[in-house]
């Protein structure tokens, strides 16, 4: 019968366990597209507060949903997935902000 394992309540925090994959390597493309997303949607929350920005909000919050929703594709850890869901949140909401202030052009 399987046992529980029990760890304590700062378990959570070590980001080296959540990152760890059975492979053993450096996730460079999967890190870069998060990173990239969260940099998408910063930018998109940002022009979201300028209506004179919509331009670049918009299509940068739509490059952030692209680029999150290919991230999901290909991530293979936790942590990965955890900032591209959120980037990808964030993005989305710029997004729709941006649409509701002017759109896309």
């Amino acid at each position: 019968m399987a046992q529980t394992m029990r760890r304590g309540p700062l378990a959570a925090l070590n980001l080296a366990s959540i990152n760890r994959v059975q492979d053993e390597r450096a996730h460079t493309k999967e890190n870069v597209i998060a990173a990239a997303t969260a940099a998408f949607a910063i930018v998109a929350i940002v022009c979201a507060f300028f209506p004179s920005m919509h331009i670049l909000g918009a299509w940068s919050g739509l490059a952030g949903v692209l680029a999150g929703l290919g991230g999901q594709m290909i991530s293979s850890t936790t942590l990965e997935r955890f900032a591209l869901v959120i980037s990808l949140g964030a993005a989305a909401v710029g997004l729709f902000i941006n649409m509701a202030n002017g759109g896309l052009y």
